[in-house]
């Protein structure tokens, strides 16, 4: 009876340091103390963190314009189309939201028909939109913001169907700097371009004592592309 005691207990001991051999084993196959801990999976944030840095980029684009009367919306002028161009910047502030500064040389203008003649003005202006840019999706923008600009010089061509005169540097009774609002889409092509159009309209009336051109507002359609450098 003790023979058969000591060897169940014997047994019981052997399959013990088996099992307990086996799980050793086990656990050294999953275990190396070199190894370094493993790291958790960055979160999408994370991830896109490296697109969350200052951008400077250079805009091309073409500009439709006119005027309209700053009394009557309904009443304007026909368009002229112009060149803009310059240097942009993307400045993060917040996850799918940026400040977007940027320095714009652009040509406005308008076409009119009097009864003396066809009128076609054209204006050279250094634009300054100070624009927030949101991220509404991946890959698409919206833009608002205040505009700045400044008026460099003007041409003035008039056609009264027998001569035509040119004069440059068309001065008017009014300020040389205009307020304006801007709002506008663009659609990313990857991280280093984009396409882009906007609408632009002076706050500011603009006052002048000719007869041919009333108290009166610049707006602009603007239609381009743009290239990022980092």
């Amino acid at each position: 009876m003790v023979l058969y005691i000591k060897t169940t207990t014997m047994k019981k001991i052997h399959l013990l340091a088996l099992f307990l051999l086996f799980a050793g084993s086990v656990s050294a196959q999953y275990y190396d103390p070199n190894r370094p801990p493993r790291q958790r999976p960055r979160r999408m944030a994370e991830r896109q963190r490296p697109q969350d840095q200052v951008q400077v980029g250079l805009a091309l684009g073409i500009n439709t314009s006119n005027i309209v009367d700053a009394n009557n919306s309904y009443r304007g002028t026909g368009t002229v189309t112009g060149f803009n161009g310059g240097l942009t910047f993307d400045v993060p502030v917040a996850y799918n939201f940026s400040f977007a500064p940027e320095v714009l040389y652009s040509q406005k203008g308008y076409f009119a028909e009097t009864v003396d003649g066809n009128l076609t003005q054209r204006y050279n202006f250094i634009d300054v939109p100070l624009l927030a840019k949101f991220k509404i999706v991946p890959g698409f923008n919206f833009l608002i913001g205040p505009q700045v600009s400044f008026l460099a010089s003007s041409n003035t061509t008039f056609d009264n169907g027998f001569t035509v005169t040119n004069q440059n540097n068309y001065n008017y009774n009014g300020s040389n700097v205009f307020i304006d609002g801007v709002i506008g889409l663009s659609v990313d092509f990857g991280r280093y371009v984009d396409l882009h159009t906007r609408y632009a309209i002076d706050l500011n009336q603009t006052t002048s004592n000719s007869t041919v051109i009333p108290d009166y507002r610049n707006q602009t359609w603007q239609f381009g592309i743009g290239f990022k450098f980092n």
